[in-house]
């Protein structure tokens, strides 16, 4: 189990680094190809459009292949999609590979995700928490990678280098051992044909209750807004730093990595404070001082004092996404595969969707605006974690055993 968390968190550094790239290297791509900003939000749209494609198909596609397969298929249509960005086609066929690269990362994020919380027993808020740091660290790493390319002039190398990090993952999945645990790599076929044998009770499949769909549907909605505007913050941000603070480009890329960096040291701790607080009183206390950094975000020009904001932020957030997949799966216990695809889904929606708008706003308007509207999107997602909170408690109730509250 030890070497399957490994290759779980250097494939979750490789998938950081895909969701950042492209927002990395924006203000040099849009000036080779002569964009505007709502044409790089359709990029990154097109991306998160395949996303949501790949984890919704992940739970069939693990069914009937394996989750060996499922991630060998995964990591490989990745691979291809950053080879062809590399050779910087043109435009159409860049927005057209983009899907491409989505169903890549997001396939890989589903299935790891879904064998995490289904398999480890003990701590799973600090099992996804040490993943969710690799991916931190992959969104971390990618923005200096970049800057250091953009400095160079040679910008466009920022796509070999997530080739051969997503080639280099595929090859170690194909190859590695995990002893005991290449069982939960079976397909799910095998696994239920062991379930049902002698000695055994057989496994039942079940859907969702009444009482857990409003619930259910709360997260959903959480996650589409949290990640959208986790997205549009992360991919915006040096375009945003520049506009605002008058920062070159380099530097402004070089912005999401102190995001990202302030992420990846919070996720050090976050599993641990998550169990020791409870998961609702964590994730509606990053959620009320997110919104409150937010606003102190839109409303500053100064630069120390934004990238102090910055830090903060990521920060703040660092462990919402993680624990925020383990509070809903332990509140609707059973369904944990397809909840956690649902999750992670609509958040690539939101991150499909929100990015867009933020790049209209951008050109439509300034600056100011895309943050304003980032600034909603906390205060949304304030509003519906106490709503989640009020209902987890009373769904608590209804059980006997405790769930976390």
């Amino acid at each position: 189990m030890r070497k399957l968390i490994g290759l779980s968190c250097l494939s979750y550094l490789v998938i950081g680094m895909a969701h950042v790239v492209a927002g990395a290297v924006l203000e040099p791509m849009m000036s080779h190809y002569g964009l505007d900003y709502r044409d790089g939000g359709q990029f990154i749209m097109n991306q998160f459009l395949g996303f949501l494609c790949g984890v919704l198909a992940s739970p069939w596609i693990s069914r009937y292949t394996g989750r060996r397969n499922a991630l060998l298929m995964a990591l490989g249509v990745l691979t291809a999609a950053e080879a062809a960005y590399s050779f910087l086609l043109p435009w159409g066929w860049m927005l057209a590979v983009a899907p491409v690269a989505g169903i890549g990362f997001g396939m890989t994020e589903a299935v790891i995700g879904a064998i995490i919380i289904e398999f480890v027993e003990d701590k799973k808020a600090s099992a996804m928490t040490k993943i969710e740091t690799f991916f931190g660290l992959g969104a971390l790493a990618m923005p200096l990678v970049a800057a250091l390319f953009i400095r160079g002039s040679i910008w466009q190398m920022s796509f070999p280098f997530v080739t051969a990090m997503a080639g280099l993952t595929a090859l170690l999945w194909l190859t590695l051992s995990f002893g005991k645990a290449d069982e939960l790599m079976a397909n799910r076929t095998k696994r239920r044909h062991a379930a049902i044998a002698p000695g055994n009770a057989p496994v039942t499949r079940a859907g969702y209750s009444r009482a857990t769909l409003p619930f259910l549907v709360l997260g959903i909605i959480f996650f589409a807004v949290y990640v959208g505007m986790e997205m549009s913050f992360s991919n915006y941000l040096p375009s945003i730093m520049i506009q605002r603070t008058g920062m070159d480009e380099a530097t402004g890329a070089s912005t999401i990595s102190l995001f990202w960096g302030m992420i990846v040291a919070g996720r050090i701790f976050a599993g641990r404070l998550a169990e020791r607080s409870g998961y609702g009183v964590f994730l509606i206390t990053a959620a009320g001082a997110g919104m409150m950094v937010m606003f102190f975000i839109s409303m500053t020009d100064n630069t120390g004092l934004s990238l102090f904001l910055i830090g903060l932020a990521g920060l703040i957030w660092a462990g919402v996404f993680a624990i925020g997949l383990v509070y809903v799966n332990q509140l609707i216990p059973g369904m944990t595969e397809r909840t956690t695809s649902l999750l992670i889904a609509f958040g690539g929606l939101g991150g499909a969707l929100f990015p867009k708008l933020t790049g209209w706003l951008m050109d439509r308007y300034d600056a100011v605006w895309a943050l304003g509207l980032m600034a909603a999107l906390t205060v949304a997602m304030f509003a519906i974690m106490a709503a989640m909170v009020l209902y987890g408690r009373r769904l608590t109730a209804g059980v006997d055993h405790k769930v976390g509250q």
